[in-house]
């Protein structure tokens, strides 16, 4: 067995109306994980708040790198 970490293969096929696509379909989940959680809290339902909490925040960081990626303007380094 080797130690040496594996590379992984890239394409690098995307065309740009799929990275868009990805993005619209990020954006709308996270306004419903948004929604998730506001009838969570509603419903008393701290577990799946947290879980919804989670969820949402991860998401805005794959919208923020989608945006980074696509070039809009505006938008710092994902990691910053």
């Amino acid at each position: 067995m080797s130690d040496e970490p594996t590379i992984p293969y890239r394409s690098y096929n995307r065309t740009w109306a799929e990275i868009e696509q990805m993005l619209e379909d990020a954006e709308g989940r996270l306004v419903q994980w948004k929604q998730w959680y506001e009838q969570c809290r509603k419903n008393g339902d701290l577990d799946g708040m947290k879980e919804a909490a989670r969820t949402h925040k991860a998401l805005q960081g794959v919208v923020k790198t989608l945006k980074w990626t696509l070039g809009q303007e505006g938008i710092e380094t994902p990691l910053e």
